[in-house]
């Protein structure tokens, strides 16, 4: 049985902005998990939100931030900068921020694919957001 590859290069346009308020650039997408590229301008803090289903790993490729996440169990700030990744288990609230004079970058995978905007709910976080 044979499978669609999937190939795509890093745009230079955002393709879309995430319901926290980063910038997106698709990248390769299977059945099973899609990538995305994220962008949060320097000095900018996303909104915090929750997503109903999916989960994701980010993988952070520029710039220095911190993360925020709460689950109904757990609950952390994590200091982000490239080469760092995370893992946003489904049901997590989360929120990011960039810090210092650079955008915050990452490459996240979705599993299952990014089904659509109504998959993130707003969540309350605790810094206030600029985006």
């Amino acid at each position: 049985m044979a499978e669609d590859f999937s190939t795509r290069a890093l745009g230079e346009r955002v393709d879309a902005m995430a319901p926290d308020g980063s910038e997106v650039r698709l990248l390769a997408a299977s059945a099973r998990g899609s990538m995305a590229h994220f962008r949060l301008p320097a000095g900018a803090v996303s909104k915090a939100v929750r997503h109903r289903g999916v989960e994701e790993l980010w993988f952070f490729t520029a710039g220095d931030g911190e993360m925020w996440r709460r689950s109904a169990t757990d609950e952390s700030v994590v200091v982000v900068k490239a080469g760092l990744s995370v893992s946003i288990p489904a049901g997590t609230a989360f929120q990011f921020r960039a810090m210092g004079g650079a955008p915050l970058e990452a490459v996240a995978v979705t599993m299952p694919p990014w089904p659509g905007m109504d998959e993130a709910i707003p969540a309350e976080g605790i810094w206030a957001a600029t985006v």
